[in-house]
């Protein structure tokens, strides 16, 4: 198995989302930006503007490759002189209705010159409002895929999710967490590369029935200007973990990929409060309680 039948199925991969959601929106389509990577290779954006349901969302596929400079080397902690080629899917939805979630998933594969790869990736879910049962389901699904993949390994993913999705400066999670995995081989899994191969497209598989069922069920719910408002703060915070903390967002930058293409993950507008705390009791504060790591979703 080669990177040009990984990037292949990443392609395929990207075109199955993109029609899954246009059929659930109702409305909205997928508009496509083709560019180039400065050193070699380039990608697919696709950007869904304005629809029934998405606000905004993009679901972009890339295949670059370039050389293995020093701030590269001290992000993913290596030494070796080499060339890198990197593939992979990332997706980031923002709804219009503060009642649906917003969602991300990242699926990626990279690999050096002398030989060295890795798999990575990772889904997770950030309501405005938290639904337990909704939060529940959303790990359930999660679950199935890790454990068929190695026994334990969802509790290991999810744990690096928690860790990962998480607001130092805040104190709180983005979200309701997820799985997140990275440096994926032989040596870390004890599992080949196609073993490891098959759990990634298992979870790049698991987006489109988890997000479009969520926006079923949740697109027509009541909400008024007090769930928007709120809706335009978590926002803020989406915004603050993606531009300060995420590690795609800095790797995107430093090897210097498209910068719109990287910054598709920001939602159209997002707002900041100073000092601002929910009503005791309220939908909003009971939120920010499960904003936490290490709760048992499947259990709760």
């Amino acid at each position: 198995m080669n990177k040009e039948i990984i990037q292949d199925y990443f392609k395929t991969l990207q075109d199955k989302i993109c029609h899954s959601l246009e059929e659930t929106d109702g409305f909205g389509k997928f508009q496509e930006d083709l560019w180039q990577h400065v050193d070699g290779g380039g990608g697919r954006t696709r950007l869904i503007e304005n629809g029934n349901i998405l606000e905004k969302g993009g679901v972009n596929f890339s295949a670059v490759s370039g050389v293995v400079g020093p701030e590269l080397k001290k992000q993913l902690n290596i030494e070796n002189e080499a060339d890198f080629f990197a593939t992979g899917v990332s997706i980031v939805q923002h709804p219009k209705s503060p009642m649906v979630p917003i969602i991300h998933m990242n699926v990626r594969y990279f690999e050096m010159t002398d030989g060295t790869y890795w798999f990575g990736g990772g889904i997770d879910l950030t309501p405005h409002y938290v639904e337990t049962e909704q939060a529940k389901w959303f790990h359930k699904q999660l679950e199935k895929v890790c454990e068929n993949f190695n026994p334990g390994w969802y509790e290991k993913c999810k744990k690096q999710a928690d860790d990962y999705f998480y607001i130092p400066h805040r104190g709180e999670t983005r979200g309701i967490g997820g799985i997140f995995f990275d440096h994926l081989n032989e040596k870390s899994t004890r599992k080949s590369k196609e073993e490891i191969f098959e759990f990634v497209k298992s979870v790049g598989e698991l987006f489109a029935p988890i997000y479009t069922y969520l926006m079923k069920i949740n697109a027509d719910k009541d909400y008024s200007e007090p769930e928007k408002k709120w809706q335009m703060l978590r926002r803020g915070r989406y915004v603050e973990f993606n531009l300060v903390w995420d590690r795609g967002t800095k790797f995107g930058l430093i090897t210097n990929g498209r910068t719109e293409s990287i910054l598709m993950s920001l939602p159209p507008v997002a707002n900041w409060a100073y000092n601002h705390s929910p009503t005791e009791n309220s939908e909003e504060a009971k939120t920010l309680s499960l904003l936490k790591k290490d709760i048992d979703w499947i259990n709760y």
